[in-house]
């Protein structure tokens, strides 16, 4: 056969290649390809859905941890002196059973608050709350603050002569500066 003959028949040629011929499937066949086709489909989609399930559940169980954290801020804030007024209350119940006492007399007042002074240094000590030593200092703008100035020959510029109030520190930071009178020059 000639290539540039027609072929009128296609059927009838020695020529015709298999791949070319058609074939016809059954219907079960091609309900079977077809499903083979799908299984891949079915099986991305099942992952599709567990993996949503997952976030699902991941995103309650993170607005849950959200929602315990926050209750729990809010009680540490709550509580957060709970310690220090558990050291304080003591010291008032001493100051208010030396006012109470039936036979006072100044001297065994004055020993009480003695004693409650001590007992509350002692509570300040434990709370890491330090006097600042002022008189005799150099005035820092960091832990003093100058309520008044007055005239000295007899110290350097800035030196504290006299305190009004005390000042202290809670670990390392101010916590109220001390009130105090610096020297000047004349």
């Amino acid at each position: 056969m000639n290539k540039n003959e027609p072929v009128d028949d296609i059927e009838d040629s020695d020529d015709v290649d298999e791949t070319t011929e058609k074939t016809f499937f059954s219907e079960e066949e091609v309900v079977e390809i077809v499903e083979e086709a799908l299984d891949p489909l079915d099986q991305k989609e099942k992952e599709l859905n567990d993996l949503k399930e997952d976030m699902m559940r991941l995103r309650a169980e993170t607005d849950n941890f959200r929602k315990r954290l926050s209750k729990e801020k809010e009680d540490s804030v709550r509580y957060a002196n709970e310690k220090l007024f558990k050291d304080l209350v003591p010291i008032y119940d001493n100051l208010k059973r030396a006012l109470e006492a039936p036979d006072i007399n100044i001297q065994s007042l004055k020993e009480g608050v003695d004693m409650t002074g001590k007992q509350f240094l002692t509570f300040l000590e434990k709370h890491h709350v330090k006097p600042i030593d002022a008189l005799g200092e150099t005035f820092d703008p960091n832990l003093h603050e100058v309520l008044s100035q007055m005239e000295s020959d007899e110290h350097e510029e800035d030196t504290i002569l006299d305190e009004f109030g005390k000042g202290y520190t809670i670990h390392d930071r101010v916590l109220m500066p001390s009130k105090v009178v610096t020297s000047k020059k004349s």
